[in-house]
């Protein structure tokens, strides 16, 4: 079983690259396979809502956008989870889990059968600054999900201030989503 964790902070010391770490850490606890992604290491331009604004994302399900989506995208398939970790950026998700996340709705929400489709999703919003803006991001993170169709497992918000019983939080969460998935 493989679960992608999915990160967007340049910040590779902070409080979202310790989430992944304890992500990762309950993900091979419990048997399974982590696949790292850090969107900041990668070239993910932004969606150019091409033609009259629905480009061959709309039928074709793939981006004409040439760059790191395309192969980041197409590895999603081999996937049977997914947690996703964003820092919070102005009670949102980063710049980069924006673009991302924004080309994957317009190439999924509309494929009859998704790629992403009743896969579990964790989605953790971590606030390392002010811890301002938690709710808003998994407000925003959960109606990506809907579009998507994923599973929502679980949204898990975390700041400095709640960090030493929400790294435990997340290790369990993502143990318990690989049970979840060798149960079913």
């Amino acid at each position: 079983m493989k679960i992608m964790i999915i990160t967007s902070s340049p910040n590779v010391d902070g409080l979202t690259a310790a989430c992944a770490k304890g992500a990762r850490f309950g993900v091979e606890a419990a048997g399974a396979e982590a696949v790292m992604v850090n969107l900041n290491r990668m070239k993910i331009g932004s969606c150019h809502a091409c033609g009259n604004g629905w480009g061959p994302c709309l039928d074709t399900h793939q981006c004409q956008v040439n760059d790191d989506f395309q192969e980041l995208h197409n590895s999603m398939t081999e996937m049977d989870g997914f947690i996703f970790i964003s820092p919070v950026y102005w009670g949102d998700i980063s710049e980069s889990a924006r673009v991302f996340f924004d080309r994957v709705r317009r190439c999924e929400a509309w494929k009859k059968d998704s790629t992403l489709q009743d896969r579990p999703f964790i989605a953790v919003a971590a606030a390392g600054g002010s811890g301002n803006g938690v709710a808003s991001t998994l407000t925003n993170v959960e109606r990506l999900l809907i579009h998507l169709r994923a599973d929502r497992f679980d949204l898990i918000g975390i700041t400095k201030k709640t960090n030493e019983y929400k790294l435990k939080t997340i290790i369990e969460a993502s143990k318990a989503m690989v049970e979840y998935m060798n149960n079913k």
